[in-house]
């Protein structure tokens, strides 16, 4: 079974990167200086300060492999249309209940964006200016038109 490859632009991709950077440098460094001055507070059986450093390794070293499969998986998209909804566009809609908003369609969790499989994001990939599109969300069903498309 092949791999889904995640699609992210080269703007997307180089965050990436950058976050991995710093997680594997000084983050990293930050960690391991926490656990070593720790263990010098005595008995690691009951040192509050030993455990909270290492769940903190664990979860970093966790989000370090995260990064690693995602950069290594990664397809990079170009957004050279600016009149479809793709990954990397910001769309500006008007909801049907006449509330404006701008958001970008990112593989990436940062506010303002939507994951091009959550049920906006589904919603408008492909939309061109003046399409409405109906949203399937788990607390039901509602429209929205496009009124912009630009890169993000």
């Amino acid at each position: 079974m092949a791999e889904a490859h995640e699609h992210l632009t080269q703007k997307q991709y180089d965050a990436l990167k950058a976050e991995l950077a710093e997680l594997e440098g000084p983050r990293r460094a930050e960690v391991v200086q926490a656990i070593k001055t720790a263990r010098e507070f005595g008995d690691l059986s009951e040192n509050f300060e030993y455990h909270a450093a290492k769940n903190e390794q664990g979860l970093l070293e966790a989000r370090i492999r995260t990064l690693r499969h995602r950069l290594e998986t990664a397809e990079i998209v170009e957004v050279a249309d600016h009149e479809v909804v793709s990954v990397g566009s910001s769309v500006e809609i008007e909801t049907d209940d006449g509330r404006r908003m701008t958001i970008e369609i990112s593989n990436l969790t940062r506010p303002g964006a939507v994951s091009p499989t959550a049920p906006l994001g589904e919603a408008l990939m492909g939309a061109r200016e003046g399409d409405e599109v109906e949203v399937s969300a788990p607390r039901g069903s509602w429209k929205a038109r496009v009124l912009a498309i630009r890169a993000a």
